[in-house]
């Protein structure tokens, strides 16, 4: 894919261009929105945010990194979502079936090859992990999720981030101790087969 040529395209208004583009980045977006959000939906509505104000604002990307400029448009949909959630607390919607009933273990959630134990183990851990996410400062989550998930250089996600380099590093580092005190207690709650993994 030639990134720039496509840019280019779009910013002259070539909507197959743009969407050549929102196939490359849509898997990054998302995530970036669902490790901030901590639900499928409000990250479904963020990326869709996300891509509506790309294309409206393409005529103001200046070059740099496309992805951080990306990251920066799902980031500030997010804070707006969590700022009009604070507005109107809701309460977050599970899947359920046709009659209603929560569904413990979506189909998209599950791995066919897992063993039950294994993927009962997985969905804990990344339950928990999100749970942690969520408890940090959304501006600590943003951070965390743009270099370690995303895998950002520090550079890239403060750009990402819209804070400075310094600001960037400090939030990553006070996160990822708040993270690593609130999984401790998950940790000790696997099996000793897990933990021996995790180690090594």
């Amino acid at each position: 894919m030639d990134e720039n040529a496509l840019i280019n395209d779009a910013q002259h208004g070539d909507l197959e261009a743009f969407n050549r583009l929102v196939l490359a980045y849509q898997d990054l977006v998302y995530t970036q929105a669902y490790r901030i959000m901590g639900e499928q939906a409000t990250a479904e509505d963020a990326t869709q945010e996300a891509f509506i104000n790309a294309y409206r604002n393409l005529s103001h990307y200046r070059g740099g990194s496309f992805r951080a400029w990306l990251m920066r448009i799902v980031t500030n949909a997010c804070y707006d979502e969590l700022r009009r959630q604070r507005r109107r607390p809701s309460v977050p919607l599970e899947p359920v079936d046709d009659y209603g009933e929560e569904i413990e273990s979506p189909r998209w959630d599950i791995d066919p090859s897992d063993l039950p134990e294994d993927e009962a183990v997985r969905k804990e851990l990344r339950s928990a992990i999100q749970t942690c996410l969520n408890r940090l400062p959304p501006e600590f989550r943003t951070v965390v999720v743009l270099v370690d998930v995303q895998g950002m250089d520090y550079t890239e996600a403060a750009q990402a981030a819209g804070a400075p380099l310094g600001t960037v590093k400090s939030r990553l580092a006070r996160a990822r101790l708040r993270l690593q005190e609130c999984l401790r207690g998950f940790w000790e709650l696997l099996p000793p087969s897990y933990r021996l993994q995790g180690e090594n």
